[in-house]
């Protein structure tokens, strides 16, 4: 904030040198704009505000005191332009004194010296005004000793202003080592000083002639009367007429008092009236002269209406200095009035400090006020008592407005006006500039009061209450222990080290008051976040937030925020960390509590993500499930970034045994929960809530043309899609997850994907198992009958003529399931299709186990249906299906005729050529890559 005027400049000063106590001129501009806007005047370093008349803007008018400095600038300080600067200096002179041995025409009052602000008379000795080097040449100490000087000279001393001076012994001390040239040179010096002194005696003498001549008349005039009355009495004793009555000196003495009161019979009324003249003009020269004390009473109040308080204190400092001790009834009367109105001033000036609410810098003048007027007490300390009972009021306020009336969201009333915070919370953080009067609320929306709960807007008003005045408190107590609450330049060292006594002894009573403050913000807000962790009897005071809801992750989160700017604030104005350390264990309770909450609700959120399910697949045979999933873990991570933040002094959360332990099984309940659900919807229905409109991303349009978008998943395909989706899971979501997881400082990453991961293989499993038993056995069953149809008998049948047709519907059933599977997820397709070929190989083997015997035609159908089926599906062959079909063929006869193999050979090709078609999804090469 820029201030209204210019600061002063000091332009010129009449006149530029003096001693102390000359009246000096000051000249410049901007000095001030009336008596009480001059708060500061130094010169040469020395305070004169005492002395200091302001006369006008460009003028102001002192005596410079007794400085230190011999030559310094003119600094006046105003409070509309603060502290001023100079362009020119005064030289200090030092007093002239006049010597014992020099000669004076007027009476010297033996050289004291008064002083007008202590009112103390300063002697000097007149010893010590004696000349330092009376012979005028260099003093050249010796090295002999006192003893032996004493020895030498006895009766004597080298002092020369001493009864029984020794110039020899002054010789020998102070120039033993002087050349002859130089002692030549000192008796000159003597000889001028006596010639000087004689010039001067008879310049005094010519100086002084006329009182001389006033002296002789009068002295001629005593001794002419004097002879006189010596020739009278003797002339009255030789007459012997003085013992007799009615004698010539007895009517004289007669005739005198006749005369005398006839003259006061005629001039007694003009004599009196004259008195009367004389008794006023003294009174009105007496109230004329001492008009300041007499207007004293009359000036102090309207300065205090005025609130011009320095203009007070610096008048009555004055008056005490001059009328304090005085023993006139006049002026004791009107100084007691004085007394009686700075007395009603302290009154008024301590009401006002302990006034709530107050800026900092008024509290600091008050004290300042109080301490010039000598207050009783510790005003000082009682604002600080007032300040702490205040704040702690407001913080109880804040929860009573939430608890008794919950629809007020109005501020509580703060004047916080005055002095910025930014030089305490500057260092705080980058995202905001705290000042005063400027709450953490006002960077809100306004729609914020409404959206946000209870229990969030409560801690914000904390915060405000607590940021907007416990820093001017510290510094207010910091300006106690230093003493600059007396004074800013060091002047008032008396009431400085007096600040300080008291300081250090109330320090442990003042450590109870931060401590209190501290307390009494972490109850309240545990009483709104943490109720648990409180006492009954605090529930009471600091609880009633039970019909609230609780709060979620993000809102912890801006709870945690916020008292952590609270602690930063109260870091940064370096308040000890013993006191702060409540404040440390309830950020630690806070994000904990914030973890647990955040993980438990997104494990009720991953609960509902079955809803979502749309079974729209992608070009993998993946749904949208699995990344939701991952979507809403790494959004709870993420979320959590700021809580699991390790600011600096506080504790590494997810390093604590107890919180890894809790976050390990959270989130492996929250890996199960998702897996509960791909189980659901595993056994769903079509009739139930949820979207079962199905579509396929993929790039064979020719193949799969006959499947549309809003196509209504069977049972088994929702079993293709969940079994893809558990792939998917086992392969990359978990693998993802416990990257995140060791990105944001979670450890114990290993154990929660490998119960995960076995987890997801149960049922992986368990569903497999289910498809492959809703398509294999429909399969395997249809063999045996088809073997069979039409009475068939190994025994005796045709000459083969080709596959029969169960085999060839079997063939088609197995193109069915790999067209379904295919459809959804191709890498699924050799897993279903082995298991199913293994069933149908390990049927084939059984079947032609439990045949007694073949006939030659039986034998030649046999191993041709046997190698057809084999050959057709030899892409999914396994070890236990290869078994199977060994078994079967080792079963039949052995074909020892060339022609029947030739048969065998041409049947099987004939199969394979008719087939080709159907049997071209067997292959290898027609398992084409999907184009992303």
């Amino acid at each position: 904030m820029s201030r209204a005027r210019q600061p002063p400049l000091v332009t010129g000063i009449s006149p530029n040198e003096g001693t102390s106590w000359t009246k000096v001129t000051i000249r410049g501009e901007n000095l001030g704009t009336g008596p009480a806007d001059l708060i500061g005047l130094s010169i040469c370093g020395h305070n004169c505000l005492l002395t200091a008349e302001w006369m006008s803007a460009s003028k102001i008018v002192c005596r410079v005191g007794p400085a230190k400095d011999d030559k310094g600038e003119i600094i006046v300080t105003t409070k509309s332009g603060g502290h001023g600067t100079s362009t020119v200096s005064f030289k200090l002179l030092k007093a002239e004194k006049i010597g014992i041995l020099d000669q004076s025409a007027v009476w010297v009052d033996e050289m004291n010296y008064y002083d007008m602000r202590t009112d103390r008379n300063k002697g000097i000795s007149p010893l010590s005004l004696r000349p330092s080097n009376p012979l005028g040449i260099d003093v050249d100490k010796g090295k002999i000793p006192l003893k032996d000087l004493e020895g030498m000279f006895p009766g004597v001393s080298g002092d020369f202003t001493s009864e029984n001076f020794s110039a020899t012994w002054y010789l020998i001390e102070n120039h033993s080592a002087t050349s002859f040239d130089q002692l030549r040179q000192a008796a000159s010096n003597l000889k001028k000083q006596a010639t000087t002194k004689n010039e001067g005696s008879l310049a005094y003498v010519k100086g002084g002639l006329s009182t001389f001549f006033e002296a002789q008349d009068a002295l001629a005039g005593l001794t002419e009367l004097g002879s006189h009355d010596a020739a009278i009495h003797q002339r009255l004793e030789s007459d012997g007429t003085e013992r007799v009555e009615g004698s010539m000196t007895q009517r004289l003495e007669n005739i005198l008092n006749r005369a005398s009161d006839t003259a006061d019979t005629l001039f007694q009324e003009v004599l009196g009236r004259k008195d009367k003249a004389d008794s006023t003009r003294n009174a009105l020269n007496v109230l004329q002269r001492f008009k300041f004390l007499f207007n004293l009473p009359l000036n102090i109040e309207r300065n205090i209406q005025k609130g011009d308080y320095d203009v007070v204190i610096n008048d009555y400092e004055k008056a005490k200095s001059l009328f304090g001790n005085t023993e006139v009834p006049v002026f004791k009367k009107v100084y007691a009035e004085v007394e009686t109105r700075i007395g009603a001033l302290r009154s008024l000036l301590l009401d006002k400090l302990l006034e709530t609410p107050s800026t900092l810098h008024d509290q600091k003048r008050y004290i300042r006020y109080l301490s010039d007027l000598h207050a009783p007490g510790d005003p000082a300390w009682q604002c600080i008592s007032a300040q702490h009972k205040w704040i702690l009021g407001l913080m109880q306020n804040c929860r009573e407005e939430f608890i008794n009336d919950p629809r007020a969201l109005g501020a509580i009333a703060l004047d916080l006006d005055g002095d910025t915070r930014a030089s305490a919370l500057g260092r705080i953080r980058d995202t905001a500039s705290l000042k005063r009067g400027v709450s953490l609320r006002s960077q809100r929306p306004n729609t914020w009061d409404h959206e946000a709960p209870q229990q969030v807007q409560f801690v914000e008003k904390l915060s405000d209450v607590v940021i907007g005045q416990l820093p001017n408190f510290w510094k207010l107590w910091i300006s106690y222990v230093n003493g600059s609450l007396f004074s800013e330049t060091g002047e008032k060292s008396g009431q400085v080290e007096k600040s300080k006594k008291n300081a250090r002894q109330r320090q442990n009573d003042f450590k109870k008051m931060i401590e209190e403050v501290t307390h009494r913000l972490v109850k309240l807000v545990r009483g709104a976040l943490l109720p648990s962790t409180l006492t009954e009897p605090e529930l009471k005071l600091y609880g009633g937030w039970e019909r609230k809801s609780g709060l979620t992750g993000p809102w912890l989160t801006q709870v945690i925020h916020t008292v952590r700017i609270i602690f930063e604030a109260l870091v940064a104005l370096e308040i000890p960390n013993d006191l702060l350390q409540v404040i440390q264990d309830l950020l630690l309770e806070l994000r904990h509590n914030c973890l647990l909450v955040t993980l438990q609700h997104t494990k009720e959120d991953v609960r509902s993500l079955a809803d979502k399910e749309d079974w729209v697949v992608d070009n993998e045979g993946v749904t949208s499930l699995p990344a939701r999933f991952e979507q809403r873990m790494v959004q709870t991570l993420q979320s959590l970034k700021e809580p699991m933040e390790t600011k600096p002094g506080e504790v590494n959360l997810l390093q604590l045994d107890q919180v890894q332990d809790q976050v390990a099984v959270l989130c492996v309940d929250i890996m199960k929960v998702f897996i509960s659900c791909l189980e659901q919807l595993s056994t769903k229905r079509n009739g139930e809530p949820g979207r079962s409109g199905m579509s396929v991303d993929l790039v064979s349009p020719d193949l799969f043309s006959g499947v549309q978008e809003d196509f209504c998943p069977t049972p088994e395909q929702r079993l293709l899609i969940i079994l893809s989706n558990c792939q998917h899971l086992e392969k990359h979501t978990f693998l993802n997850l416990a990257e995140h997881f060791e990105r944001h400082g979670f450890t114990g990453t290993d154990k929660i994907t490998q119960v995960s991961v076995q987890a997801v293989k149960e049922l992986d499993e368990s569903l497999f198992d289910n498809y492959i038993e809703r398509k294999s056995d429909p399969i395997v069953g249809s063999l045996e009958p088809g073997i069979y149809a039409g009475y068939f008998d190994w025994r005796d049948c045709s000459t083969p003529t080709g596959v029969r047709n169960y085999l060839k519907e079997a063939l088609v059933n197995i193109i069915t399931v790999h067209a379904e599977v295919f459809t959804v997820c191709k890498e699924l397709v050799p897993r279903v299709l082995t298991r199913i070929v293994d069933g149908v190989a390990e049927e084939m083997s059984r079947l032609m186990q439990c045949v007694s015997s073949f006939s030659k035609n039986g034998a030649i159908q046999a191993r041709l249906e046997i190698n057809a089926l084999r050959d057709a599906v030899s892409s999914y062959l396994s070890s236990e299906s290869q078994g199977s079909f060994k078994q079967a063929l080792e079963a039949l006869p052995q074909l020892h005729s060339g022609a029947d193999r030739k048969l065998l050979e041409e049947l099987l090709n004939t199969f394979k050529s008719s087939m080709q078609l159907q049997l071209t999804c067997f292959q290898p090469s027609s398992v084409q890559p999907v184009k992303r």
